[in-house]
């Protein structure tokens, strides 16, 4: 304890060098943590260290900030990854049925049923009980994603499944056709509706996306759609699958890089870590498969096949890199905190009217 006291006469007791600094500004290095690594202050003394540490963004009892959905990858990720391939591949099949390309139509008409069985067991299996799927559509909700995407599903499954069974069976062509377009109306809406099922979520790396994700998602489809027709196709009838592939190949690769651009720190889930090695591999394989099938595809039925396998793998890795970033995001405090407060940031800069 000092022995210093203080009378009316002055301060008696005082040690030399314990005096308040009064009188002069004080400098970077006089403040607490005002210095850095070295840094003088205004009076030329050497700064101080930082005294407050970095921030480390964690929450009660260790415990995240958004509790993590609970979707399995298999379930969710292959769900949507089979469900825009269903309805991408139904507006591919029309086009080629329309431009007689019977052999492409029949192909893609069955791999859209096909995709839509499998897409549609994923999401059963992960509500767990199949009747909870019944239970969804007891009310139309046109607020609710989930609700749309459960009646957009219930009725276009009727419509893809006539498309195949007529075109396999040559029976009811007309109700084959009728179908068919029917499905491709429906099409596009399956491809993209789990877009903004995800955005509506307020998982970070989804919630964060919602403009660009719509366009991800379809412009994948669209390019796994191409890469079915240019598998399950002949050579003589390929070419709007090359161009569907190059097309959705261009807007799924610039809707992504949008989406690491304007995310800021919450882009970093999808760079690094399982998301970001597959992203990274859905690129490449986007661009071997599109310039192959495109170019090597006019002519070699190898390359069409390997173009098109190259595509429906890249457009999985984008469904299951968008799901894994979706998933980091939700566990670290940081990308729930950080884009908040930088929100709220900019909200007190701009001018206030009036």
């Amino acid at each position: 304890m000092s022995e210093s006291d203080v009378t009316r006469d002055g301060v008696h007791g005082a040690r030399p060098g314990r005096d308040a600094l009064v009188g002069r500004g004080m400098g970077d290095g006089d403040r607490p943590g005002g210095g850095r690594g070295g840094r003088k202050g205004g009076d030329g003394r050497k700064g101080d260290r930082p005294m407050v540490p970095r921030a480390e963004f964690t929450s009660y009892y260790g415990r995240p900030v958004l509790n993590p959905p609970t979707w399995r990858p298999r379930d969710i990720a292959g769900y949507f990854f089979l469900g825009g391939l269903a309805g991408a591949g139904s507006v591919l099949a029309a086009g080629a049925e329309l431009t007689g390309r019977p052999a492409m139509a029949r192909a893609l008409k069955v791999s859209s049923l096909a995709a839509l069985t499998g897409s549609t067991a994923a999401l059963v299996h992960d509500l767990g009980r199949p009747e909870r799927f019944a239970h969804m559509l007891r009310v139309f909700k046109p607020t609710s994603p989930m609700s749309v995407g459960s009646w957009l599903l219930a009725a276009y499954g009727p419509v893809a499944g006539a498309a195949a069974a007529s075109d396999l069976t040559g029976r009811l062509p007309r109700t084959g056709r009728a179908a068919t377009v029917a499905a491709a109306l429906l099409g596009p809406a399956v491809a993209s509706y789990t877009a903004v099922l995800a955005a509506d979520t307020a998982v970070p790396a989804w919630h964060d996306g919602y403009r660009e994700l719509p366009f991800l998602f379809v412009g994948s489809a669209a390019a796994a759609a191409g890469g079915m027709a240019l598998l399950a196709s002949p050579v003589a009838e390929n070419a709007p699958a090359r161009g569907v592939a190059l097309l959705g190949t261009a807007v799924e690769t610039a809707a992504a890089r949008a989406m690491k651009r304007r995310l800021g720190v919450v882009a970093e889930t999808y760079r690094e870590g399982r998301a970001g090695r597959l992203m990274r591999a859905a690129e490449a394989l986007s661009a071997a498969g599109a310039l192959g099938g495109a170019l090597l595809g006019r002519r070699s039925r190898t390359a069409a096949a390997l173009g098109g396998a190259a595509l429906l793998a890249a457009s999985a890795c984008t469904r299951f890199g968008v799901f894994h970033a979706g998933m980091r995001s939700a566990e670290d405090p940081k990308y729930t905190v950080l884009p908040q407060r930088e929100r709220l940031a900019a909200r007190r800069e701009r001018p206030q009217d009036g």
